[in-house]
């Protein structure tokens, strides 16, 4: 199956060259084209009791729709917002995403819950994350242009700029600053990752527009 992302960093989609055989899942909704040779199927998100879980806990989707072929075709996948996607490979390993960001899977890939803490609920980041582990690609999109940066000590990141994470980050929400300086910076909490490890980050962040547009309304 050959997978390529179009369009970066500001409209990205995911084009899929599918082989008879080939298989792929994407988030609800994601399909934006494909070859009448392809077939679609919708599942559960992990069965039912994960797939509620999900989606009141981890704001993921109930369902997921499973794509197949016995002829080959193309298939088109994009994201519901303006903004970039990356590709993972997994091989065993695990990486978190935090709510929304999942877009499309190999059928490899396991799609799960972790517990993010309440903090992460204070910052508005959520109590939980999505978990992704086993084998294959995985594409994830954001708000914004995607980049990685790999961090040894503790990295400050504003809250909603944090897209997935390596297991080996610990990730924490706290103030800016002082108890003036975060209040008044227009800063307010801001999300404190620590290495050894590898992040993902959005260059924009919903807040952000949110606040922006209402300002001018």
């Amino acid at each position: 199956m050959e997978a390529e992302l179009r369009d970066k960093p500001s409209f990205a989609n995911l084009r899929v060259k599918m082989q008879p055989g080939d298989a792929i899942v994407a988030e609800a909704d994601a399909m934006a084209n494909m070859s009448s040779t392809i077939q679609m199927t919708t599942q559960w998100n992990g069965g039912v009791v994960q797939a509620i879980l999900k989606r009141f806990l981890g704001g993921e989707s109930l369902f997921v729709n499973r794509f197949t072929t016995d002829q080959g075709g193309e298939l088109v996948i994009t994201q519901p917002y303006p903004g970039d996607m990356a590709c993972l490979e997994l091989k065993g390993n695990t990486m978190f995403l935090q709510p929304g960001a999942f877009v499309a899977c190999e059928p490899g890939v396991k799609l799960g819950l972790g517990w993010a803490g309440w903090r992460m609920l204070i910052g508005g980041e959520g109590l939980f994350r999505l978990k992704v582990s086993g084998n294959g690609r995985i594409w994830f999109g954001a708000y914004g242009g995607i980049f990685q940066k790999e961090i040894d000590e503790e990295y400050i990141v504003d809250t909603g700029h944090l897209v997935a994470y390596e297991p080996s980050i610990g990730v924490r929400v706290g103030m800016a600053g002082g108890l003036f300086s975060s209040f008044f910076s227009g800063e307010g909490l801001v999300t404190r990752v620590n290495g050894p490890g590898r992040i993902y980050l959005q260059s924009r962040s919903f807040g952000g527009l949110a606040a922006w547009t209402n300002a001018h309304l």
